[in-house]
């Protein structure tokens, strides 16, 4: 289990795809589609493909590209950089010098210092420490093979990023290698470099040192 899709605006487009990961190219399209669809009451379309909601906080230093939409109560803070293709849900953090591009993030996602989220999906509440990124393309630049439910499958992508679930914690400096999968409350370690697939309920220290997390 990954994600409660209740928690995006994006739920229809997530719903519609076998693996999280083929919503990867079709997230332009589908903001074009959905903010002209978006109740003028409650979101302001600010420039060309680019709407926000009356009650996001956005810095004047952020720079940001359409297509985006910005849902209710997010904030977008200083220098930011939105490069557009991005969904950022409620009361989303996004922080000093973050760059995102081509990414679905859920509500209550923070992002907040110094991080990178390219070609990424990040679940309900998951949170990144300083630094942390999620890197996207691979140094050969072939394509992105990923690891779920026991089996290794070709995505056909060149950029993929991290498919990241629900209230997971990611650690200062670390990195999400291209096609990482982390299911719903796992904890990674600051300083990680994290590859393949990690299950629920999990502390992620390396990829030979992976416990199962004690809820207390």
């Amino acid at each position: 289990m990954l994600f409660n899709v209740d928690e995006t605006i994006a739920k229809k487009l997530l719903q519609e795809k076998e693996y999280p990961w083929e919503v990867i190219p079709e997230i332009e399209d589908f903001i074009k589609k959905l903010g002209a669809e978006l109740s003028i009451e409650n979101y302001d379309q600010v420039g060309k493909d680019i709407w926000i909601a009356k009650s996001a906080k956005i810095e004047k230093t952020a720079c940001i590209k359409g297509p985006t939409i910005i849902d209710e109560g997010a904030e977008i803070r200083h220098c930011a950089f939105i490069r557009g293709s991005v969904i950022i849900g409620k009361n989303a953090i996004i922080g000093n010098s973050t760059e995102l591009k081509n990414c679905i993030l859920f509500n209550n996602v923070q992002v907040p210092h110094f991080n990178y989220v390219g070609d990424s999906i990040l679940g309900y509440k998951a949170h990144f420490g300083a630094g942390a990124i999620a890197s996207n393309c691979k140094a050969d630049k072939g394509d992105i093979i990923v690891k779920y439910n026991n089996k290794e499958i070709n995505t056909r992508l060149r950029k993929l990023g991290a498919i990241v679930g629900d209230e997971v914690e990611v650690g200062c400096n670390s990195v999400l290698n291209p096609g990482t999968i982390i299911e719903k409350n796992v904890i990674i370690y600051p300083l990680s470099c994290v590859r393949g697939y990690i299950q629920e309920n999990s502390i992620y220290k390396s990829n030979e040192n992976i416990i199962k997390r004690i809820e207390t």
